[in-house]
């Protein structure tokens, strides 16, 4: 019942789902070690997150030089299964993975081996069998290459759209095909695994979903009547499409509605001065990051989520605003269908901003006891589909198999390995 996990930056805003699932896992009895490569504790602003920052190794913080120092030994100790592992790693930064083909590739993947040597040598130090990684990029190969070192057993859940926009590049078929088994998110996402994997892998690959806490959200609050208020939240990157929302905020030309964007990001200062240029600044709030009571606060004032993105796996922000009883308006991609359907929100063509404004004026029309409805329906569908504890349930039978299969952690060794 003890486990490793491994996150490139470990915990971030965004990523609170990973945080739900290891507190379920550990609610089950299982001891979870968290490992990242970075911490990024400035940007948090969650007591929630703050706490877990404590909780996680950060294997860089010492430098590289004394990451070397203490993960060399237990390297020379193993030269077999260290020098596959190096092989392996050349390999895929050929390929390019987490990085430009070639040299630069190559370089990116010696400091993978150093951190994967680290991770082995922790897991073994602490007796940890088996290593779960969050998303398929570099915090899978670091993963792969720790479970080749050290003897380990290893998984990793993809989430999208990262690896799926580069599946060769990150070595994507051979990470699946060396993995115990491969969790996608979606059953869009296990798709497009099945895509870059060989069939006899198929039946390793599982939809195990991200998941939401039911206690932290009571019955909902009862939506006002009134002008319509649209809260959207992410990042401020170019997939999340928030350029294209203040375009169709314009297009829809509703003077009493309001949006606000909770987030924030490297295109904050052009969203300002594109939020000014269609003088909608006494109808758009930016608020930065909030925690999760201030992002449950503004939901609860709001009459939908507005989700515009270009790319997504399958987004946290609509399971959490179904979970309070809010419908949802959003781009028709990846596994976001699998979410919203004609009773719970309203489904628009990624990219297309007059799609969007009319999807806009359409919500804006509905009655509020429909809104309500819809928002009833919504959160009944996802209390049932994505509680945590059930879906963490799924995973943890998956890591027992494995570690079941591959008879726990390997006895140190003192020949080559």
């Amino acid at each position: 019942m003890k486990l490793a996990y491994l996150v490139n930056s470990y915990p971030l805003p965004s990523q609170t789902f990973i945080r739900r699932e290891i507190h379920a896992l550990e609610r089950m009895g299982w001891q979870v070690h968290r490992f990242a490569m970075r911490s990024d504790r400035e940007r948090l602003v969650d007591a929630a997150d703050i706490a877990e920052d404590t909780r996680t190794e950060h294997l860089l913080k010492q430098g590289l030089w004394r990451l070397a120092r203490n993960a060399l030994p237990f390297v020379a100790r193993r030269p077999r299964s260290a020098w596959r592992a190096l092989r392996l790693a050349l390999s895929c930064g050929a390929r390019g993975a987490g990085g430009a083909p070639g040299t630069g590739g190559r370089l990116r993947h010696l400091v993978y081996w150093l951190e994967g040597a680290e991770v082995a040598r922790r897991c073994h130090e602490l007796r940890l069998p088996h290593i779960h990684a969050h998303f398929g990029t570099n915090s899978a190969t670091v993963a792969m290459l720790a479970a080749e070192i050290g003897g380990l057993g290893f998984s990793f859940t993809t989430h999208g759209p990262e690896e799926f926009d580069a599946p060769r590049a990150h070595s994507l078929g051979e990470k699946i095909a060396r993995a115990d088994f491969s969790v996608a998110i979606s059953s869009f996402g296990r798709s497009q695994l099945c895509r870059w994997s060989g069939l006899a892998d198929w039946p390793s690959l599982h939809v195990v979903h991200c998941g939401i806490e039911p206690w932290r959200f009571p019955d909902p609050t009862p939506l006002r009547e009134g002008p319509r208020h649209l809260v959207a939240i992410g990042r401020l990157s170019e997939q999340k499409g928030f350029p294209l929302l203040i375009e169709a905020m314009a297009l829809a030309a509703l003077p009493d509605l309001h949006l606000t964007l909770i987030g924030d990001g490297d295109l904050r200062p052009a969203l300002e001065a594109q939020i000014a240029a269609a003088g909608l600044s006494e109808r758009v709030t930016l608020t930065g990051w909030l925690d999760e009571t201030g992002v449950r606060d503004h939901l609860a004032r709001a009459h939908a989520l507005v989700l515009p993105s270009f790319a997504e796996g399958l987004p946290m922000v609509v399971m959490e605003a179904f979970a309070a009883g809010r419908p949802v308006i959003a781009s028709a991609i990846a596994g976001v269908p699998e979410l919203v359907t004609s009773g719970t929100g309203w489904l628009v063509p990624a990219g297309d901003a007059r799609a969007l404004a009319q999807a806009i004026r359409n919500f804006a029309a509905v009655p509020v006891d429909v809104l309500a409805r819809m928002g009833h329906e919504a959160r009944a569908a996802v209390l049932e589909q994505h509680d945590i504890d059930i879906e963490a349930a799924r995973l943890a039978s998956h890591f027992r198999a494995a570690i079941g299969l591959s008879g726990g952690l390997p006895d140190e060794v003192s020949g080559p390995a």
